[in-house]
């Protein structure tokens, strides 16, 4: 079985493209919602978490307080914090990760796309036949977070300043696709690269 590593830059149309792939065939494993499934009491994960960072990471229900913790991970000074933060959610989220990609390769699945904003910081790429990478120009990417995430755009901007630029991903990545919204070319796109990896004929 074919594990296609899908990534890029916040903003960029990674769910797009997993949609794209999934009229051709090849079903996605989205690590954001992996990680949302993975928070749910009673959690390992979130046992774990709140050993490292304490209760006040925690809402009295125990679930997550997702606010209070990215205050701590994201402090200036605390790339401590962020590294080990890392550590323990990408451990989980690739033990699952690989547990999926056992049941898609039990049932003869010839390919998986795995969306992971974090593949190269996890180390999951390694585990890739095919690395994707899908890019946007600047201003469609702020726009689009904007909307999705209903940040003003100073905010928007300062995240999407943290993230990788573009020759990050095009120096580590098989392919790389321009999503600028257009839907036909992308379905071409799409088609094209799993003709070339042998999934389509």
């Amino acid at each position: 079985m074919l594990t296609i590593g899908l990534t890029g830059p916040s903003g960029a149309g990674k769910g797009v493209m997993a949609s794209l792939f999934a009229e051709f065939g090849v079903p996605s494993i989205d690590t954001d919602q992996v990680y949302h499934d993975l928070l749910i009491p009673p959690s390992a994960c979130l046992g774990e978490l709140a050993g490292r960072f304490g209760s006040g990471i925690l809402h009295p229900d125990g679930t997550l307080d997702r606010k209070a913790l990215a205050n701590l991970v994201f402090a200036e000074g605390h790339e401590k914090d962020l590294a080990d933060l890392n550590a323990i959610t990408h451990r989980y989220i690739l033990k699952q990760v690989r547990i999926l990609l056992a049941g898609y390769e039990s049932k003869g699945v010839p390919a998986v796309l795995v969306d992971a904003p974090q593949l190269f910081e996890s180390g999951f790429d390694a585990e890739c036949g095919f690395i994707l990478s899908v890019l946007a120009p600047f201003e469609v990417r702020l726009a689009r977070i904007m909307a999705r995430d209903g940040l003003d755009e100073n905010r928007a901007r300062s995240r999407l300043a943290a993230s990788h630029d573009d020759e990050f991903f095009r120096e580590r990545s098989d392919a790389v696709i321009l999503n600028g919204g257009d839907l036909p070319a992308l379905e071409n796109d799409v088609r094209r690269l799993l003709a070339l990896w042998g999934v389509l004929s």
